[in-house]
């Protein structure tokens, strides 16, 4: 499989956990971090309202189940996808469990760490440096959320 079909088709996975988040009146958002080889080691979707956790971002779920299935706080040899530019609390922890490639959908005007307000990701001071790619879905992504706030509005 290409690489950009690859890509577009573990977005479609973190979209379907996105549209689950809506169950709990989160903020659409999901990501998977997949294996090289292509398993997924760990999806996860807004949870902050459902727990009322400020740190339950789908990057931090997703991240902390794929470290327990590998048994490893690295999280090497795998590639993070999510459906909005990763915060910065979530870049950070992208950068601190090694992900060496992470794939987002559409970019977050207000609070994305990933070049649009901030570029966590790619701050030669920090000792890893992702690769990173960005609007992969990005439409079906930025829809999602759109159609989210305007019913609650």
């Amino acid at each position: 499989m290409r690489m950009q079909q690859q890509d577009e088709a573990f977005m479609r996975i973190a979209l379907e956990e996105a549209r689950s988040a809506v169950a709990h009146d989160d903020v659409p958002i999901g990501a998977v971090v997949v294996a090289d080889d292509g398993r997924v080691l760990g999806r996860g979707r807004n949870e902050r309202e459902l727990h009322e956790d400020p740190t339950a971002h789908a990057e931090v779920l997703a991240l902390r189940e794929a470290a327990a299935a590998l048994g490893s706080w690295r999280v090497l040899g795998a590639t993070l996808y999510v459906t909005l530019e990763p915060c910065t609390m979530c870049a950070g922890a992208i950068v601190l469990s090694r992900v060496p490639r992470v794939v987002f959908a559409t970019t977050d005007p207000k609070a994305g760490a990933a070049g649009s307000v901030l570029d966590v990701l790619a701050d030669t001071r920090l000792n890893h440096r992702p690769e990173v790619i960005g609007g992969v879905l990005a439409d079906e992504a930025a829809e999602l959320l759109r159609s989210f706030f305007r019913a609650r509005r």
